[in-house]
């Protein structure tokens, strides 16, 4: 079973509380909350008001969608929480965190970012692996930045570790727009 249009309700986005070094992530993953928004999705994502996080919250939220964020308790002290969201949600661990994102959401896309935005696409591409859900994995490879992921998870399929069939569990997108269109087809 895929996720059709019609079902699609919410997108989870994982993506970096930095900017990285070239303002291109900065405004693609504005272009993605700019689309979500647009498409009368609403966005599921960390919670933080810095970086990539805050770029998607803030231009979903210009659009009109819903936003939900989902923040550890761990980071609240840190003055990073988004205060103008539809929801912020506080749960006590970076698994729950994981959890609860994976309830609200019916696809899930990820823009550059660190070990935290890592750990998130492949905790729920390992839970489609093992027929957990259905739901479209789909990364925005902005100036090629996954590049390096996809020639790793080629490497894992020629060295017999990952099955090409699950391999076919992530779509890569070039830009916003296109991911979009692939979480939305399931």
């Amino acid at each position: 079973m895929h996720t059709s249009k019609s079902s699609l309700r919410r997108i989870a986005v994982y993506c970096g509380s930095a900017d990285g070094s070239n303002p291109a992530y900065r405004a693609e993953a504005a272009a993605l909350g700019t689309a979500i928004a647009e498409a009368g999705f609403g966005l599921v994502y960390g919670g933080a008001n810095i970086g990539l996080m805050g770029a998607v919250a803030d231009a979903a939220l210009a659009g009109g969608a819903e936003v939900i964020g989902v923040l550890p308790t761990v980071l609240t002290g840190r003055e990073i929480a988004h205060e103008g969201l539809t929801t912020l949600e506080l749960v006590p661990t970076m698994h729950e965190r994981k959890a609860r994102m994976h309830e609200l959401a019916d696809a899930f896309i990820a823009l550059p970012g660190g070990f935290g935005t890592l750990d998130e696409l492949l905790e729920a591409l390992t839970w489609a692996q093992l027929h957990m859900h259905d739901k479209p994995c789909v990364l925005v490879n902005t100036l090629n930045y996954w590049d390096g992921l996809v020639r790793f998870l080629e490497t894992a399929v020629s060295a017999g570790f990952l099955k090409q069939e699950n391999m076919a569990l992530l779509r890569v997108a070039a830009n916003a727009t296109e991911a979009l269109r692939m979480a939305a087809d399931g």
